[in-house]
């Protein structure tokens, strides 16, 4: 006798237009054994493509990040994914707006289209699978009664893998012309913002509080990537395993106000960050979220460790790379 197993379609918001996840980045950094040996200590699963290195997690065939090499660290692009009925009508919309198509960069396949932000972000749109969670993700606090030992040995700990990655910040010249040409091209909706200096944009098909956020730079760049786990014990151990492997400047452990996620950033070796993320807020696809403009003090924090002085340091802007290096050193 044949099963009949329950199907539950992707959501989607009807009558409107709008990707429905970011479905990957791609940086250059200047030598790859160094982000093989980071990311592999950061816990993701890591995929050859020819001289090309995928990053994904433990469990899901996913690609979220695809790293070559170059002269310095660099964001080569951000790629979002679409229903395939969205894609003509995307496209449609996007050069309705005077945007102009480009063609991929050499080497890369799309079945999508390719198109420049105001700051010159190369940005793809494609049809892809939901990448973005369709419900909230599962967040543990468990304890155990009394008379029971609830901690593990630390020799038995497992090794943190985190489940998906969660969203990425990204460094602009403009918040609020960033703001609004993700709104009108690709239908991403604010979230929230702090004045003209950091905003978060999510996705209409339902998605985390932030599929990408947006900060203030003299130039555009890659802030950091976020990667989801399930509660605060992974989080701690995960910062742990990398200040034992070398990794310890960072920022954490702490909890965001806005998103209101639990966090611990560890700096990779080119100055940006590799985030340890848990127990965002999560805007449902039948949601009209009650986007904010938030003072300063409610824009980063609710409680956690001072923020390094580097913490908001573009060092993709125009810097000497002899004195990017001098700068991680010091901070160190």
């Amino acid at each position: 006798m044949t099963m009949i197993r329950s199907f539950t379609p992707t959501p989607k918001r009807a009558g409107e237009l709008g990707v429905h996840s970011l479905d990957h980045f791609s940086i250059t950094v200047p030598k790859m054994s160094v982000a093989e040996e980071f990311y592999a200590a950061f816990g993701l699963d890591l995929k050859a493509d020819g001289n090309r290195l995928g990053l994904a997690t433990f469990g899901n065939g996913h690609r979220y990040g695809l790293l070559t090499e170059g002269p310095t660290k660099k964001l080569k692009y951000i790629s979002f994914g679409a229903f395939e009925e969205d894609l003509e009508p995307l496209r449609r919309r996007v050069e309705a707006q005077g945007v102009r198509l480009l063609d991929p960069p050499p080497g890369f396949d799309s079945n999508g289209f390719w198109f420049s932000d105001p700051d010159g972000i190369l940005v793809e749109v494609k049809v892809a699978e939901k990448s973005s969670p369709n419900q909230k993700m599962d967040f543990q606090m468990e304890s155990v009664p009394g008379g029971v030992r609830g901690a593990p040995y630390r020799r038995l700990a497992e090794p943190v893998r985190p489940r998906r990655m969660a969203h990425i910040l990204l460094f602009t010249t403009d918040v609020l012309r960033a703001i609004e040409f993700y709104g009108r091209t690709l239908g991403l909706r604010l979230s929230d913002r702090s004045g003209e200096g950091i905003a978060f944009l999510h996705g209409i098909h339902g998605s985390d509080h932030h599929m990408i956020a947006l900060a203030k730079s003299s130039a555009p760049g890659f802030h950091h990537v976020s990667w989801d786990l399930s509660n605060i014990h992974e989080i701690g151990l995960g910062a742990m395993n990398m200040a034992d492997k070398g990794y310890s400047a960072g920022w954490g452990l702490g909890r965001h106000v806005l998103g209101s996620n639990y966090f611990h950033y560890v700096r990779d070796p080119w100055g940006s960050y590799c985030e340890y993320s848990s127990d965002i807020d999560y805007i449902p696809v039948t949601c009209d979220w009650d986007a904010g403009d938030h003072p300063g003090e409610d824009s980063l924090y609710v409680w956690g460790p001072d923020v390094p002085k580097d913490f908001v340091v573009n060092y993709e802007a125009d810097v000497p790379a002899e004195k990017v290096s001098a700068e991680l050193v010091a901070a160190s």
